[in-house]
Formats: C-alpha cells, structure tokens, sequence
C-alpha cells in the first residue's frame, strides 16, 4: 500500500480552499509520484495541524490541491532550543533535519572562536527541515534563528531557560539533571569552545555542565545524543 504523500503549504490552510502548487512540489507530485486528478495527499501549514486534501487539478507546471477536512492539530513541541555551531555544511544540514525529526522548538547557530563554517543558506536548510518533518510525521516545523556570537547570546540569555551545556571536560547526566522547559542545549564546534568561551558559559547562572557518556562524540552526534537524552529524562 502507498504512503499517502504530506507537503508543507506556505499560508494558512482552511477547509474547501483549492491552492495551487508550483515548482519541486509540481514535478514531486506529477513527475515522481505521477499522481492523477482525485488522488490523496495530506497538506501541513505549520500553524493549523494536518489536513486531508485531494488533487484538483494537473498540469505540467501546475497542480491544484483541494482542502478537506482537518486530521489534526498542529503538535506542541517542548520549549526547547539547539544551540549549535555550524560546521560542514552537509553535516549541518543533517544537524537542522535530526533536531526537525526529534523536535525542538528553535535552532539556534552560534558562531564561536572555533567556527570553521560560519556561511549558512536558510532556505537550504529549511528545505531540509521541511522534507525530514514530511517523512516523519511532524506537523511542527521549527524556528531557525539567524546565526548569533556566543557572547552576544550568553549576554542577552532569558534567566529563566536553563542552559545544558555539554561540556567536553566532565559534567552530570542527562538523567541527574532533570532538565525541565524551558531549556537549551549548546553544542560547540568542530574544535571546541575555547577556554575563555567556556568560562564564560559556566559563569551563567542558568548553565549546567553536562555529560552525554563516556566517549568523545563529534559535533553532529552531540546533538542527536543529547535530543534525545532530554526527551527520554525531561521535557517530552
């Protein structure tokens, strides 16, 4: 049996409302899946929820999709943000669609001393963010902030979000801590955060030292270990 596909639609979905597509979403459709007038799909606008919808209308630069009734509403997320420095940018991009299929509420890239790979494309990344969410059942997509220095974010930090700052020389456990929202993670470069950056993150109040296991991980697993971790033994 076929999945039936699920596209993200740019502005808010209503039922009977007959939108056209265009583009990649055009030749996904008609090319690739080769779907015919009344076919099914699912529709998601990151506001609403989940939608059931049908194809109206096919063409060879355009398909019409019809709106039907909604499936479900849009799923809440914990309030929890990646903070994370950029690094190479197919490793980057797998980083934005893992933290997209666990669920976080915001990605944040921070930009440190060590920070190789400070470009980002945003609209690359969130293509990526929008395909994992398909795949994976997601009806949230979420925020990416643009990219910050650490010490303009340690500067302006909320006092009441807790900071999980997964620390290279030592730390508690992810189950020790009981992280509750809301709450970051900050995961550093590919070298490190420097040792005046680390004293500088430890002086915040709202920083807790932790420890994701006994090995030395790399940046991008850091970040899927650490998700995860907090899903299992904080916010859900």
């Amino acid at each position: 049996m076929r999945q039936i596909p699920r596209l993200f639609i740019e502005g808010r979905l209503e039922a009977g409302a007959e939108i056209g597509l265009e583009g990649g979403q055009v030749h996904y459709l008609a090319t690739v899946l080769r779907l015919d007038r009344g076919a099914e799909l699912r529709l998601l606008d990151d506001q609403t929820g989940e939608w059931a919808a049908e194809v109206a209308d096919v063409g060879r630069r355009r398909v019409s999709v019809r709106v039907g009734a909604m499936i479900r509403g849009r799923e809440e997320t914990p309030d929890l943000w990646l903070l994370t420095a950029p690094i190479k940018p197919d490793r980057f991009e797998w980083i934005v669609e893992k933290a997209t299929e666990l669920g976080v509420r915001r990605i944040v890239p921070v930009l440190t001393e060590r920070t190789n790979h400070a470009r980002l494309k945003p609209e690359r990344l969130r293509a990526h963010m929008v395909e994992a969410a398909e795949q994976c059942g997601r009806t949230a997509l979420p925020e990416l902030a643009g990219a910050v220095k650490l010490p303009a974010l340690l500067a302006e930090w909320d006092p009441a979000r807790r900071l999980l700052f997964a620390d290279e020389e030592g730390g508690a456990a992810m189950d020790a801590l009981k992280p509750a929202t809301p709450a970051a993670i900050l995961i550093g470069p590919e070298g490190g955060f420097s040792p005046a950056e680390r004293a500088a993150v430890l002086a915040l109040p709202q920083a807790r030292r932790l420890a994701l296991g006994p090995r030395i991980l790399r940046a991008d697993t850091a970040v899927v270990a650490a998700i995860a971790q907090f899903q299992l033994f904080g916010g859900h």
